[in-house]
């Protein structure tokens, strides 16, 4: 339903279009793009990296707020800074928000407060329009943040004539589809909640993906940190080699997130050196995936076909209830985990 309301703000759905709120500056202008977020809006602006270098040929930086604002990047002339915040009073982000203006940056915020200080301070506002999270995890929040920096990446690519009005239908299209396909991926509850009886028994857990799924990869461990208490990681596929591979063993659950796609069959190489350690996999993936990953799985969870553009907002579907029913197994406050507050406010 939150994602309805986001894409029902940002789509002309009858003319099958981006329709942005008007801005104070032309979006062909733009040479280069910093975003710049904390925690779960981090991995959000990360998807959204894929997407503008995609869509549009602009380069992007992204950084973590809390080592932006005091890096002193020189910032390029002709460019935007991104700002994502759930609250929009997230302390290093605004701080980079106002580093970003004194270095003459045009500034947008992607935030679900539009009524708070970072909203405000911004050159331009683009509510994601979640309505409120109780929960402190974000994730309701993270999907919509998704879905707005995707028709900003659309309306981008447009403006800077990489992408055609044919190709335009196309993406607006598969968004339109985004809350029917979150509905049966929500259907994988129940098996879900099952797997999450053996994944409570863990003490480590391994995440891996590659292009948008390396950012599901570090939001799936972020979302088990946080609710369930399990220590978990996430990794690049391509980086399995570099060191996470010393820790799989027998006891090793290793969630791999991998539709078919361009990278599907790296991604089944790695899954292979997993197996051959003895790692449990748990694949997240469609039924061309399933069929095509001969590896012995613990579970797959399988989600329908859809188009890659629109992959990260679904899957992260199953990613979140992998946390949510392994913390409910174990006991520990979903909505209210220790130590963690809603808005970080203060360094």
């Amino acid at each position: 339903e939150a994602i309805s309301h986001t894409f029902g703000h940002y789509l002309d759905l009858s003319e099958e279009t981006v329709a942005l709120p008007e801005l104070p500056f032309d979006l062909k202008d733009i040479t280069n793009i910093s975003i710049t977020a904390c925690g779960t809006a981090l991995y959000a602006g990360a998807v959204a990296e894929y997407w503008f270098e995609r869509f549009a040929r602009v380069p992007v930086s992204i950084d973590i707020a809390s080592e932006f604002r005091y890096r002193e990047t020189p910032l390029l002339p002709g460019g935007v800074t991104i700002v994502i915040s759930q609250s929009g009073e997230t302390a290093d982000t605004l701080a980079s928000l106002r580093y970003a203006k004194e270095q003459g940056q045009k500034v947008i915020a992607v935030v679900n407060v539009p009524t708070s200080t970072i909203a405000r301070e911004a050159d331009v506002v683009l509510p994601i329009l979640a309505g409120v999270e109780i929960g402190v995890a974000s994730t309701k929040a993270f999907t919509c943040q998704l879905a707005t920096l995707l028709c900003l990446a659309v309306a981008t690519g447009r403006a800077h004539g990489h992408l055609s009005i044919e190709d335009e239908h196309k993406l607006v299209r598969g968004m339109i589809e985004v809350p029917r396909l979150m509905t049966e991926a929500l259907k994988l509850s129940p098996e879900i909640e099952l797997l999450a009886r053996s994944l409570a028994k863990a003490q480590d857990v391994l995440y891996l993906g590659r292009g948008t799924n390396y950012p599901l990869a570090l939001e799936g461990a972020l979302k088990l940190k946080e609710i369930s208490y399990i220590h978990a990681e996430g990794y690049a596929g391509g980086e399995l080699k570099h060191g996470p591979i010393a820790l799989i063993d027998d006891k090793m659950p290793v969630v791999v997130i991998a539709p078919y796609d361009r990278v599907f069959d790296k991604t089944v190489s790695n899954m292979e050196e997993v197996a051959a350690r003895g790692g449990r996999i748990i694949l997240v993936t469609d039924p061309k995936g399933a069929d095509l990953a001969h590896v012995t799985a613990l579970q797959k969870l399988i989600l329908p076909e859809m188009p890659a553009t629109v992959a990260p907002m679904v899957y992260s579907i199953p990613v979140q209830l992998i946390a949510y029913h392994t913390a409910v197994i174990m006991g520990t406050d979903v909505d209210q985990p220790r130590n963690l507050a809603k808005s970080v406010t203060v360094e």
